[in-house]
Order: C-alpha cells, then sequence, then structure tokens
C-alpha cells in the first residue's frame, strides 16, 4: 500500500517556490522569478513562507496598483550581506535585511492574467528601499524574450516617467492617508549593483538555509 502511495504522490510532487526552486543557472545574470501578483490584481498575494502557497496579504489600498509582474527570486534571503551593501551604499541607519526573499519587479509587454508561475528575467538595477531601518531592495528586470523590453540591459535605458512611476509605487504602496511614510528609496542603482544585490541575498540564504551558492 505504501509502495502505491509513493508512486502517486511522487510524480504529483510540487516544489516549494522559494525553497525548492534554484535562483537560476545563469544567476544573477538571469534569473528564476516566481510571479506573486499581476498589474490587474485587486488583492496583494504573497507566498506563504511553509506551504508554498499564495495566499491573501491584504486588499490594494486606494489607487496604487502594481504597475508591473511582481514576485520574488527563489533561493534568496534578506539578511547580513544585503544590509552590508545597504550601509556601504550610506544608508547608515539599517539595522538588518527584512528577513524575506529578494523582491523583484519585471517588466513585460503581455497580458498575463494571473501570478503562481516562474519566469526568466534579466535584472536592469533597482531600488535601495529602507523600510524602517531594514533593507528591502527591490530588483527592476525584464521578462526574457519580450518585445518590448527584453533588449534593455540596464535602468538607464527605461524612459526618466516609467522608471519615476515604479519608484513612486514602491513609496506610496503601503502608505494610508493618515499615517507618516515608513519607507524611503536611497538610491536607484543599475544592473551591475542589481547583480551585487542578488549575490548577497543568495549568500545570506546559503547562510541561513544551507546549501551551495
Amino acid at each position: 500500500m505504501l509502495k502505491k502511495l509513493k508512486k502517486i504522490m511522487i510524480p504529483n510532487f510540487k516544489a516549494h517556490p522559494w525553497h525548492g526552486i534554484s535562483a537560476g543557472e545563469d544567476a544573477p545574470n538571469v534569473v528564476n522569478t516566481f510571479i506573486e501578483i499581476v498589474p490587474s490584481d485587486t488583492i496583494k498575494y504573497e507566498v506563504d513562507k511553509k506551504s508554498g502557497y499564495l495566499k491573501v496579504d491584504r486588499p490594494q489600498k486606494f489607487s496604487n496598483i502594481i504597475p508591473a509582474l511582481y514576485g520574488f527570486i527563489p533561493r534568496t534571503y534578506c539578511h547580513e550581506e544585503v544590509k552590508k551593501l545597504a550601509i556601504r551604499e550610506g544608508a547608515t541607519d539599517v539595522s538588518e535585511g527584512d528577513h524575506d526573499p529578494l523582491d523583484i519587479l519585471v517588466l513585460c509587454s503581455h497580458n498575463i492574467h494571473s501570478g503562481g508561475l516562474l519566469m526568466d528575467a534579466i535584472p536592469i538595477g533597482g531600488f535601495k528601499m529602507i523600510d524602517k531601518s531594514e533593507a528591502d531592495d527591490k530588483i527592476v528586470a525584464v521578462m526574457v524574450g519580450d518585445q518590448v523590453y527584453g533588449h534593455m540591459r540596464d535602468i538607464s535605458e527605461l524612459p526618466q516617467a516609467e522608471v519615476f512611476r515604479l519608484k513612486h509605487y514602491f513609496l506610496t504602496y503601503k502608505n494610508l492617508p493618515y499615517e507618516e511614510a515608513s519607507c524611503r528609496i536611497e538610491e536607484i542603482y543599475g544592473a551591475d549593483h542589481a547583480k551585487e544585490v542578488i549575490n548577497a541575498s543568495m549568500k545570506d540564504y546559503s547562510d541561513k538555509f544551507g546549501g551551495e551558492l
């Protein structure tokens, strides 16, 4: 009976999107990305760290709709190494990473209807966001092969208005009208530093959970 059960269960096993999937064979140049939310979502979803299933985090408040595909890079973690990078770049009030996988926003010209999927993405830059003394970097990437964004290799190639739109989202997505802003963007950085952040988060993951880089 046990053998029969194993035959049924093993082929249907679903890898945990944070721990069971690599950051990518060519990371940090091209990274696996697990997409949690898409621009049409009015609910913010995030992966439940224990089960690996998408869960409802909160309704999107007011007009702050996610401007692109949003998720995280598997087998990354933001802690000591990510914190050190933030301090090195001048954010001296940072005391720790945010203890989550590294967030990533993927620019894509296609209409993808729902999250819970994997895609390959090329990091082109990011935002060094500080949220209540925690380093909470947001990597900006483009979907591999996208007809509009796929050729870009650095955030400097994006129109300035697009960069401001992404920045505005991250500065306001947690805010309520009656609350003081809890986060700031210390720096907008290019592809080279984005790759440094990804490598740092992969090292933090290895230090926390084990496994090879």
